[in-house]
């Protein structure tokens, strides 16, 4: 048994639906999530950036007492992956876990017609994370696209209504000529917007969110390292390194009560 959190991070509140499935298959488990609000959005900012701010953040949880870290974000997994494995996986026995891959496996189940669309920040895109990880399923007919005006709505609370829907037909129109049967949502806070998404483009199109399978990815990991807290009832904490206040406010309206009180991220170590 290890009582020790899981340490989970985003650029803001798109990691909570990571959490929220992590939640969900592992109720017992403590978690220590940060909410990196002081630089987001990452999809927009150079990659050095990213990998910088990503593997402050890490080194922060790693040294706040979390037992596996969990990069809850696209952007910073294209970014900082690498670097976070050979840190604290190799060098500190710290597991890490991404969101890229996950995706990339149910998107390859479920496809019917072997067409699948990513759509993700511009950093993602231009890191070229998605497009190597489905070179494993080379009958795979891939369109990506960036679209980061979807994280500037749900970053200000804006996920249907008319200017959700302008925005979803203006970047999916490429998606639906290319008759694509799968949707990756590769940025978190994609399945925030999943309904207009879904209205968008179609019944038809299967969307592909990352959380549920990279829930999976945390539970094996625990289970294979015998990493899983015992029954007690778990403490969830929630930071942020901007203003913890704005953050806590529009993670609540997206995930409910779960997220309680949020903290500056200046408390985690103090």
């Amino acid at each position: 048994m290890d009582n020790r959190p899981i340490g989970i991070f985003d650029s803001g509140v798109g990691g909570l639906t990571v959490a929220r499935a992590i939640i969900d298959q592992l109720p017992h488990e403590n978690i220590t999530y940060i909410g990196d609000t002081a630089h987001s959005p990452y999809g927009t900012k150079p990659i050095e950036d990213v990998r910088r701010y990503s593997m402050d953040i890490m080194g922060k949880l790693v040294n706040s007492g979390v037992k596996m870290l969990v990069i809850a974000c696209n952007s910073a997994t294209s970014a900082a992956l690498a670097d976070a494995r050979q840190r604290f996986e190799l060098e500190m026995g710290i597991p890490v876990v991404e969101v890229i891959r996950p995706a990339v496996r149910r998107a390859v189940r479920t496809t019917k017609n072997g067409k699948v669309g990513v759509i993700a920040t511009q950093a993602t895109i231009n890191s070229g994370s998605y497009q190597d990880s489905f070179t494993a399923a080379p009958q795979i007919e891939l369109t990506t696209k960036a679209c980061p005006k979807f994280v500037e709505l749900v970053e200000e609370g804006i996920t249907a209504g008319a200017q959700a829907q302008a925005v979803a037909e203006e970047y999916l129109a490429d998606f639906r000529d290319a008759d694509v049967d799968t949707l990756v949502l590769g940025c978190t806070h994609y399945p925030l917007l999943s309904g207009v998404i879904s209205y968008t483009m179609g019944s038809g199109v299967a969307l592909v969110s990352s959380a549920d399978e990279t829930a999976r990815d945390v539970y094996r990991e625990l289970a294979t390292r015998d990493l899983f807290a015992d029954r007690a009832e778990p403490t969830r904490e929630f930071f942020a390194t901007g203003n913890p206040k704005g953050f806590g406010q529009l993670a609540r309206r997206f995930l409910g009560p779960i997220v309680g009180q949020t903290r500056s991220a200046k408390e985690l170590l103090s």
